[in-house]
């Protein structure tokens, strides 16, 4: 079907949706206000396009797919920017007002009121590269140090990133997991404050807060849609933004959410054994996947109680289709935009495409010609030099 994307089997799973409220009772409608009351309010706060992807609606058989491209979402290239720099900004909010006594605003903290006792509250998280920008960012702009754990695969290009925002970068030889180890292990020897966008046992309000913020980009998909899609595919990780985005649509449109379907590398697939075994499972990673922001092997629990309920499937696919999908949204077909997007918001697009390519599996997932899907394209370039690597291959071949 496209000359440039191998054809290739993905791993698949069908989950009996587990039944339960956990979209309302672990996300609250109130929470989604909260959160998208504040960012909106953000200087620089600008909704980012939904595409309809004609051409290869048409290429692949199903009705349309929708691309919510969030490369331009407050200049840092990823729909992280609506998470930790909010779940940072609340974590300030809670502290501040402890010492203080009552409790401050977020408006406050934004204006700077108390920059003084925000100034002595150190925040620090683990990252692949995008939850630690948006962090570093947060803390920049609510005045708050930052100290961000990045494992050996991590590109020099991200941590620089992230320094130019002021946060000082840690470096570990380790995987993305024994970063949140070390990062969890030092704030608590020096009183420091961690903003994670994944829980554990004890550890739950900035994760929530994190994925309260993604709200912001599922409302703007639902302003935008007259009808819900049929499909949503999303990317997992630890599972926030798909937990974020699942919870997001069933509130809106209840009993006419779309169908979600979980994509994941076959390199870094924790959500995907957490269906077969049906409970959260920690996997090993034993290679690093092409897909930085996915290359996690332990899932956040509180998103898990999401995605048991949400889920209906779930989906693991091979690094080598992704940069070809790369490049065929920078080329793209007939009349659709050129998007520049990473390597990690692809996913979703990949595995579509390849889930077309297959009659058995497209069945299975429910796809047909008058399927609706939409995607969510996590990422722009968040890293130049490895996005015109991408590009530089096909153009070598």
């Amino acid at each position: 079907m496209f000359d440039q994307i191998p054809e290739t089997s993905l791993g698949h799973i069908h989950a009996e949706r587990r039944p339960g409220n956990a979209a309302e009772r672990v996300l609250s409608k109130d929470a989604f206000d909260r959160a998208c009351a504040e960012i909106t309010a953000w200087p620089g706060y600008e909704k980012t396009p939904l595409h309809a992807l004609d051409a290869l609606a048409t290429a692949i058989g199903v009705d349309t797919v929708f691309y919510k491209h969030e490369g331009a979402r407050f200049g840092l290239g990823s729909f992280k920017a609506l998470g930790g720099a909010f779940a940072a900004q609340r974590v300030l909010q809670r502290e501040v007002s402890r010492q203080m006594g009552w409790k401050v605003s977020l408006s406050e903290i934004r204006a700077g009121r108390f920059a003084r006792e925000c100034a002595e509250i150190t925040l620090v998280s683990a990252t692949d590269g995008n939850h630690g920008r948006s962090l570093a960012w947060g803390c920049k702009r609510f005045g708050a140090p930052c100290r961000i754990y990045i494992h050996a695969e991590v590109s020099e290009g991200r941590a620089e990133a992230m320094r130019a925002l002021g946060a000082e970068v840690i470096r570990i030889e380790g995987d993305y997991d024994a970063s949140v180890a070390l990062a969890k292990q030092e704030a608590e020897e020096n009183g420091w404050f961690v903003v994670s966008d994944t829980s554990w046992p004890g550890y739950s309000a900035p994760p929530l807060d994190v994925m309260s913020g993604y709200g912001v980009m599922t409302r703007e998909i639902c302003d935008d849609l007259d009808t819900p899609p049929s499909h949503v595919f999303l990317q997992g990780g630890v599972g926030g933004l798909a937990a974020g985005v699942a919870a997001g649509l069933r509130q809106h449109w209840g009993g006419k959410a779309p169908r979600v379907v979980i994509v994941e590398p076959d390199r870094a697939a924790c959500l995907f054994e957490s269906a077969r075994k049906g409970e959260a499972t920690t996997v090993a990673i034993e290679e690093e996947t092409i897909m930085a922001g996915l290359s996690c092997g332990e899932p956040s629990e509180l998103a898990w109680e999401i995605l048991v309920e949400e889920a209906s499937d779930f989906l693991t696919l091979p690094d080598a289709i992704i940069a070809p999908t790369v490049r065929l949204l920078a080329r793209p077909l007939g009349n659709d935009p050129v998007i520049e997007a990473g390597e990690s918001a692809v996913a979703g697009l990949s595995a579509l495409i390849a889930a077309r390519q297959n009659e058995a599996l497209s069945k299975a997932l429910g796809l047909d010609e008058r399927s609706r899907v939409l995607l969510i394209g996590s990422e722009g370039v968040t890293d130049r030099a490895i996005f015109d690597a991408i590009m530089e291959e096909r153009d070598a071949a």
